[in-house]
């Protein structure tokens, strides 16, 4: 039997950033990580194998680099089996580890749902985090002209986006009325959606698969509506699902999701056993309510938390919920969305307040790489605190929906936020002037006047 102070199961963002967390706040504990395989993708890179970058070896993130400047060791092998009595875990290859403490970070795989008709036929692909089922992907679809994306979720988008640079003829179908419709209000996932149409993709909204018709492989896919499309591939985009079946095994408590319950400091119902990222119960850091977030932002948030926190209470302030940060990117233009939308906050019968600004990201207007920069918040009518927003705009959106982000987790109020010093520059932001995140700001301070 081996030891180790501290192991880690999964290789990916949560895991790493535990491990390295940890060894940085514990240099005298020894540290194990377990991971499945060798090369391990950037999760939210993987879209980009099929279009932007020239092959998978583009999207590897440098896992054993990172782990040996830390001294934590790294073994590709699967854990098999947890001990939870014993503080043990067994290995696919037969070694026995035990442990003082164990980090939880097995991830999620992507949904296959039982009721879809076709689902086993060739060149249907969902989309893992494996690269040797990616690369065989890529392979396949190179001989397919017809590819149907279903799902029009963030990945789903990215990767119609990549396809049709890579000469593919997509059509991307959401059974939603609206592509994004749970990351953006239909204002603004209308701007995406025509992005979308502009760039070659066809897209079919409120209307969701059938069936995937065919003999051996893919033909065609029947909607809803009867409507019958041509195909060569299908990808489902239909979501992920914790991968919690070695925690389940093990008798650590699962809720009913299928997430692994944690608290503030991400420890499990179990003592000495922590669970981070998305196998990981999380909670909306406006509403409390569980919610089924996956995000490598929040994983490696998570992560830090766990990793500073395994021998004692380091760290006063706990992991306070998800404020469900998303950005992505088609051609030149970004958007991104932090906490609640309106439609999402009107379901949790919040009283709020909107406010709306277009705008140009540069001053003046007429500098190269200006974007139109759209800003939408959403407040608390009463409080006037911040409870979310929507960016649409250059490839900046992303740093100023993160702007956004650290302003609802800081429980700022409009008022706060008007009297807030920016730094602005011609060549790099919005005119002081007509500053759309400001802006959106004061139309929300006329509102509560009256």
């Amino acid at each position: 039997m081996k030891k180790t102070d501290v192991l880690v199961i999964g290789g990916s963002a949560a895991g790493m950033v535990a491990a390295v967390t940890g060894k940085t706040s514990w240099p005298e504990k020894s540290f194990t990580l377990v991971k499945k395989q060798k090369d391990v993708m950037v999760p939210c890179g993987i879209p980009y194998i099929f279009g932007t970058l020239e092959s998978s070896a583009q999207n590897i993130m440098p896992v054993d680099d990172t782990l040996l400047k830390k001294e934590v060791k790294s073994i590709v092998d699967e854990v098999v089996s947890i001990d939870k009595e014993n503080k043990t875990v067994t290995l696919a290859g037969g070694d026995i580890f035990q442990y003082q403490k164990l980090v939880i970070a097995t991830g999620s795989t992507p949904v296959k749902p039982k009721w879809l008709k076709g689902a086993e036929k060739e060149n249907v692909f969902l989309i893992p985090k494996d690269r040797i089922y990616l690369d065989d992907m890529k392979e396949k679809l190179n001989t397919c002209k017809k590819v149907v994306v279903i799902g029009a979720g963030f990945i789903g988008v990215e990767f119609s986006d990549e396809l049709r640079k890579h000469g593919h003829d997509v059509t991307l179908v959401e059974k939603l009325p609206s592509i994004l419709s749970l990351a953006f209000d239909v204002e603004l996932s209308v701007k995406i959606e025509e992005l979308l149409v502009q760039s070659g993709i066809k897209v079919i909204t409120s209307n969701g698969i059938k069936e995937i018709s065919g003999e051996k492989s893919v033909k065609g896919v029947i909607l809803e509506n009867g409507n019958i499309l041509e195909a060569d591939a299908v990808i489902l985009s239909m979501g992920y699902k914790p991968n919690t079946e070695l925690a389940k095994k093990a008798g650590i408590f699962v809720d009913e999701d299928n997430f692994i319950a944690v608290d503030e400091y991400m420890r499990t119902h179990t003592p000495d056993i922590f669970a981070i990222g998305d196998c990981a119960q999380k909670r909306d850091f406006i509403t409390r309510r569980r919610v089924p977030t996956m995000l490598a932002s929040t994983a490696c948030a998570e992560a830090r938390m766990a990793g500073m926190n395994l021998f004692n209470l380091n760290v006063v302030k706990t992991f306070s919920g998800t404020i469900a940060i998303y950005s992505t990117a088609i051609g030149n233009t970004g958007f991104g969305t932090a906490g609640l939308t309106e439609a999402r906050a009107k379901e949790e019968n919040i009283d709020c307040l909107t406010g709306m600004f277009e705008g140009i990201d540069r001053h003046p207007g007429k500098l190269p790489d200006a974007h139109k920069q759209t800003v939408k918040l959403i407040t608390a009518r009463q409080s006037g605190v911040i409870i979310g927003g929507e960016v649409i705009g250059g490839l900046s959106a992303g740093e100023l929906t993160n702007v956004i982000g650290l302003i609802i987790e800081n429980r700022m109020t409009i008022n706060s936020l008007l009297i807030s010093q920016i730094g602005t520059h011609p060549c790099l932001t919005a005119s002081p002037a007509a500053y759309p995140l400001i802006k959106a700001a004061e139309i929300i301070a006329a509102k509560m006047r009256f």
